[in-house]
């Protein structure tokens, strides 16, 4: 990466950067399919103290280095969590020992500023986990956790090249054969769940089934060996996945239960504060939401009328009619003849690849921010385990111990089986004008950039803590105001049509926090929810009854992109006034992204000095 700040990078972590290494590949040990994300692949234990030591699998690698003196090493690839009540226990007791052991061997005082933002993210990460174990308790209540666990073990080494194919259709035929008693185990911890947790667990269970009999069943094809082994154990991993989806109709979608999916305020205000790690209260959010939904509405119809004029040359401008029924007939009419242009439902993909090679030779020719040589990036679709909650698209990083393997951008394809009406639906809502700021967000300049800078962090105890604690405003903040940043280095010729379309898109981030915060702290309906979306925010019936799905399946996740688009512009204000003429929009964007994911009020401590 072309960096214009290197050296806080390769500062010598001392202490806390050993305690930080210690402490993530511990943790990680206890969630091997989390391992496989973060790229860590085995680790050795010895027989003396139980002390984990890490190897990352280097491309190439055919199996793990062999164990010296008396530990053993395991392949994390090839594990399956344990998800029983004791492994949670067990996870309690090793975040409350690391809780008091960083606090009594490295306290925020010893350390510089850098090392600072690390033990705080650090511990915010700690009580935020803590938060969930003793008291949210998901892994008690909602079925689709384990769903997508098996879905991700599954996955992610059938598609990241960490080690030659045969070896990773080892581990992932190993994991397959432990599906069993992963599911066995959640049998045993849920004690109720709420129904739209059923019914998108069932959706995503026969997503799992899909990728054992088809994706991975193809792989395994032409090596008899893996082939013997995939038919020993896929069929009782296929039958345990049906048994787990009869189990969700017939027994814990049957139990009575005092728990929804509504967070609830005491705890969505903690989890809020951990989250978001900035002084912003729910409460400030909502005011600051509902103030800029009438000024974006507002903008949004000036941009629309001469437009307006234009496609509907018929009939006037509808100044009989005032106030917001107005707003939404002319912004209306104007975004509907808008979404008629959009691809073909069987051409999703390949338009959006077409898109990335368009939008990054803009970054390049505007200098928008450095791009890494390593060109990693691929287009797939959204796998079926997680279209629950990507009902449109994602992004899944390369591991940061794997930063060379493959980054996937999800684009989530319309079932076939889906009517036409609401396929036509979800194209209009993401036709040609959407879709270049999701590849936009989701790709390029957004989250992918801003995580292979974050993945040359160096030391590697400094780049496992940025990534793996990522603070979401920082990353949904940065994807939305770089693709604010794109259309005013004028992204598409100023097109008004795109203007227009990413004035939407602002309306939808606002609403997502309006969502979040009124679903979950104050009892908002389905109907208020959806004429939020549908009447204030221009969204069509596909797009807001996903919304609305993801609102209910997730907490304090949504309202990040407005927390942290609203963080990002007044650190960048703060940046070009100190600046003055010298001020560098190419130098400021790499060297905010090169300290990689951390709370924006404290990158502006980094980046303009702690008196600020």
């Amino acid at each position: 990466m072309n960096s214009g700040k290197a050296a806080n990078k390769t500062q010598p972590q001392g202490r806390l950067g050993a305690l930080a290494e210690q402490f993530i590949k511990q943790t990680l040990v206890l969630s091997p399919v989390s391992a496989s994300a973060a790229g860590y692949h085995v680790y050795r234990t010895s027989d003396g103290d139980g002390v984990l030591m890490g190897t990352s699998v280097k491309q190439g690698m055919r199996a793990a280095p062999p164990a010296s003196g008396n530990g053993k090493v395991i392949a994390l690839d090839a594990e399956l969590d344990d998800v029983s009540l004791g492994a949670v226990a067990r996870q309690r007791a090793l975040l409350a020992a690391w809780k008091k052991r960083f606090a009594t061997e490295s306290p925020a005082g010893s350390l510089g500023l850098e090392d600072r933002i690390d033990l705080r993210m650090i511990e915010d990460q700690i009580e935020l986990s803590l938060l969930e174990i003793d008291q949210i308790q998901s892994y008690r209540h909602n079925p689709t956790l384990y769903v997508e666990l098996i879905g991700n073990a599954l996955f992610l080494p059938l598609t990241v090249e960490y080690a030659p194919q045969p070896v990773r259709l080892g581990h992932v035929l190993s994991r397959v054969s432990k599906i069993p008693r992963m599911l066995q185990q959640a049998r045993e911890v849920l004690l109720d769940s709420d129904p739209i947790y059923i019914k998108v667990a069932l959706e995503e269970n026969q997503g799992n089934a899909d990728l054992i009999e088809h994706m991975l069943k193809g792989q395994v094809a032409g090596d008899a060996g893996l082939q013997a082994t995939y038919n020993k154990v896929a069929p009782e991993a296929l039958a345990a996945l049906s048994d787990f989806s009869r189990y969700l109709t017939d027994e814990l979608g049957k139990r009575p239960s005092t728990r929804t999916w509504r967070l609830g305020k005491p705890f969505y205000d903690r989890k809020f504060k951990l989250v978001m790690q900035s002084e912003i209260t729910p409460e400030q959010l909502l005011a600051q939401a509902e103030s800029e939904m009438t000024r974006v509405r507002a903008e949004m119809l000036e941009l629309a009328l001469p437009l307006h004029a234009t496609m509907f040359p018929g009939h006037g401008n509808h100044d009989d009619i005032n106030g917001h029924a107005r707003e939404n007939l002319v912004i209306g009419e104007v975004l509907g003849k808008i979404a008629e242009e959009h691809p073909r439902r069987d051409q999703l993909i390949d338009y959006v690849k077409g898109d990335v090679a368009l939008i990054t030779q803009f970054i390049r020719d505007k200098k928008i921010v450095s791009l890494g040589p390593r060109e990693n990036l691929k287009v797939i679709p959204t796998p079926g385990f997680m279209r629950g909650v990507y009902s449109v698209g994602g992004f899944h990083q390369a591991p940061p111990l794997d930063p060379d393997t493959e980054a996937q951008y999800w684009v989530t394809p319309i079932d076939a089986k889906t009517a036409e009406a609401k396929a036509e639906s979800h194209l209009r809502e993401y036709n040609n004008w959407s879709l270049k700021w999701l590849t936009i967000h989701e790709a390029l300049p957004g989250h992918y950039v801003q995580f292979e800078h974050a993945n040359d962090i160096q030391p590697e105890s400094r780049r496992l803590v940025r990534n793996l604690f990522a603070n979401g405003a920082y990353v949904e903040g940065w994807a939305e105001y770089i693709a604010q940043v794109m259309m005013d280095a004028g992204f598409l010729n100023h097109d008004p049509r795109y203007r227009l379309s990413m004035r939407k898109i602002r309306l939808r981030v606002i609403s997502n926090s309006l969502l979040d915060i009124k679903m979950h702290t104050m009892k908002m309906s389905d109907a208020d929810a959806m004429d939020l979306m549908l009447k204030s925010s221009f969204q069509t019936q596909a797009e807001a009854e996903g919304k609305l799905q993801r609102a209910k399946l997730s907490s304090v996740q949504l309202p990040t992109y407005y927390v942290g688009i609203r963080e990002w512009f007044d650190l960048r204000e703060k940046y070009e006034k100190a600046a003055g003429k010298k001020f560098n929009m190419l130098e400021f964007h790499d060297r905010a992204l090169d300290e990689g994911p951390i709370p924006v009020p404290l990158l502006e401590k980094v980046l303009l000095g702690e008196r600020r």
